[in-house]
């Protein structure tokens, strides 16, 4: 097990609130004030640097960040791996996944969970990440992989993978030779988005309110259901869409489609692994721990 010092630093450095931290692990905040005040005792160097309300991590702490996330992982995998050999695992896993994960991410882990678990019968639910979300409260799915901003009361969420949406046209689109847009230019493309309720809509509306931006500002040609046929209709239009770097691979290495900078403008967001909250157990905790172990987090 890691120091339990090492677990409120990460807290406290990946939430920038001591505050927080102190919630989340379910101790006093003079509590976590002493764990850092040892840490950094023990290290002779500060983790954090303070302006008023405000706390940012220091270059020894971004390094003392590194290393943490680095030794919660090895305990992840020695855990996992005890756990493995120990149990016979058979059973119905019901695994959800949003749509973007369920097209592009997820197939590769759910073939090594089944090589490495041959007797677990895995069955896939796919939606949009409401739909998802919903699944899930209503008992339809046991553990699911999702995209979105979304919170919702009785779900724990994970971090699991780093995705991040580009602009996305046709090799043949007119602006397809420039490298890179105005923020300002938006407005004036045509787009193509995704159905009201899809977490990859939620992620690009947070972002371009952030960048100053509506939604309602945009000039929407259409919306479709799902990544594939936003693609196949780039391929056919003067449109324009917001895409995930995963969707797009093949095609960008292929010449069909092109991505635009835009200066500005970073549109990120993590994958979350989801379950009801409270302490899951069997398959569904099993695949968690697998899914945590064996895929790159960053």
């Amino acid at each position: 097990m890691a120091d339990f010092r090492l677990e409120v630093f990460y807290t406290v450095a990946k939430r920038l609130s001591f505050t927080k931290a102190a919630a989340e692990l379910f101790i006093t905040q003079p509590a976590v004030t002493k764990h850092i005040r040892e840490l950094e005792e023990e290290y002779k160097a500060k983790l954090f640097d303070r302006t008023g309300n405000r706390i940012s991590l220091t270059a020894p702490g971004n390094l003392l960040l590194a290393y943490a996330e680095k030794v919660f992982e090895l305990n992840r995998n020695v855990a996992f791996e005890i756990n493995a050999l120990n149990n016979h695992h058979t059973g119905i896993l019901r695994i959800g996944a949003s749509t973007t994960v369920a097209q592009y991410i997820i197939a590769p882990i759910l073939a090594k969970f089944k090589t490495r678990f041959a007797d677990a019968q895995l069955n896939l639910i796919t939606g949009n990440t409401e739909q998802i979300e919903n699944a899930l409260l209503a008992h339809d799915v046991d553990v699911a992989i999702i995209e979105g901003h979304t919170r919702k009361s009785g779900i724990s969420y994970h971090e699991f993978l780093k995705d991040e949406l580009v602009l996305t046209c046709s090799s043949k689109h007119p602006l397809a030779r420039q490298n890179s847009l105005k923020l300002e230019q938006l407005p004036s493309l045509k787009m193509v988005l995704r159905e009201h309720g899809s977490g990859s809509l939620d992620v690009i509306a947070h972002a371009l309110k952030n960048a100053g931006i509506s939604m309602a500002e945009l000039d929407v040609e259409i919306r479709l259901g799902n990544t594939e046929s936003i693609k196949a209709y780039l391929q056919h239009s003067p449109c324009m869409a917001f895409l995930s770097v995963y969707a797009i691979a093949d095609e960008v290495a292929s010449g069909k489609l092109k991505v635009i900078d835009v200066a500005g403008l970073t549109i990120e967001r993590n994958l979350y692994l989801i379950h009801p909250q409270g302490k899951t157990g069997g398959l569904a905790e099993l695949f968690q721990r697998f899914a945590l172990s064996n895929h790159n987090l960053k």
